[in-house]
């Protein structure tokens, strides 16, 4: 399911920017992925309500028209999200994982049963929203204590303030760690892993160091039980093939299973396609 044009669409990218409308606002973000692409609509940029420009280590710096709301919603299908412009330029939601989040729920309505999700580095609540709308059990886990109370406002927005959900800040890695000492285990993972980042303690995440360790704590977490993981990556050098091929040596030794890889996208009013990061999915057989 797309979202409604009303909700979002990508009116145009190039040049290293991207013009989207998020419900009644029309925004201008960077958007290094469009670095080698040109504009094919240049005359709208000007329809834009708001422009982030000036990243660095501290953030960057929005300049809007005046009277813009400081927070508003959109919705997909019937899971609802808060947005507001923050000072790295991310507004709380990534159109690119709506895909990912009719798939969630389809893999757990499919089941027959309630399954137990754990969802790693969840941000604003997208995927633990599907996969609780779809019948599971999630436990939520971010490091950032501000995301996760946004994502549980984003649950009550949506109706699932009492849905089975566990709301934890904390480190990913340490968490799994500390959930395989206490012998809990899962039916599934959800992984979107940034490629650096600080856990609630200070504790540095690094991609290319973490991951791999990571993913093989989550199967051995999924040991004999798992029905899908799924990894989401925004790493440019981390496309379809690198995450199929982690996922795969990760998931080796556990029950049969296939893993599935491709690009993200999303689809401007023009036809083209945005590159948005990549996907790789590990279902049983």
């Amino acid at each position: 399911m797309v979202f409604s044009p009303e909700d979002y669409s990508l009116i145009d990218f190039g040049e290293g920017r991207r013009l989207e409308r998020f419900g009644p606002l029309v925004l201008d973000r960077p958007c290094p992925a469009a670095d080698q692409a040109s504009r094919s609509a240049a005359a709208r940029w000007a329809e834009a309500d708001a422009r982030f420009g000036g990243r660095s280590p501290n953030g960057g710096a929005w300049s809007e028209r005046p009277g813009l709301p400081e927070r508003w919603t959109v919705s997909h299908g019937g899971i609802r999200f808060e947005l507001k412009r923050t000072d790295f330029g991310h507004l709380g939601i990534f159109p690119e994982q709506a895909a990912n989040w009719d798939w969630i729920a389809g893999q757990l309505r499919s089941a027959g049963s309630v399954l137990r999700v754990l969802n790693l580095f969840a941000y604003t609540g997208g995927c633990t929203m599907a996969a609780a709308r779809a019948g599971a059990e999630v436990v939520h886990v971010d490091a950032a204590r501000n995301a996760v109370a946004w994502a549980r406002r984003n649950a009550e927005l949506s109706g699932l303030a009492e849905a089975r959900i566990r709301w934890i800040a904390d480190d990913a890695a340490k968490f799994v760690r500390r959930e395989l000492k206490r012998e809990h285990d899962y039916d599934a993972v959800i992984l979107d892993p940034p490629s650096y980042g600080h856990g609630a303690r200070g504790e540095v995440w690094r991609l290319s160091k973490h991951l791999p360790l990571l993913l093989k704590d989550c199967a051995r977490l999924t040991a004999g039980r798992c029905r899908f993981v799924l990894l989401t990556c925004h790493t440019p050098q981390y496309g379809p093939a690198r995450l199929k091929s982690l996922l795969e040596e990760a998931m080796a030794s556990g029950s049969p299973g296939q893993v599935t890889a491709a690009a993200l996208a999303i689809r401007a009013a023009d036809g083209r396609e945005m590159p948005s990061g990549a996907v790789a999915r590990w279902t049983a057989l």
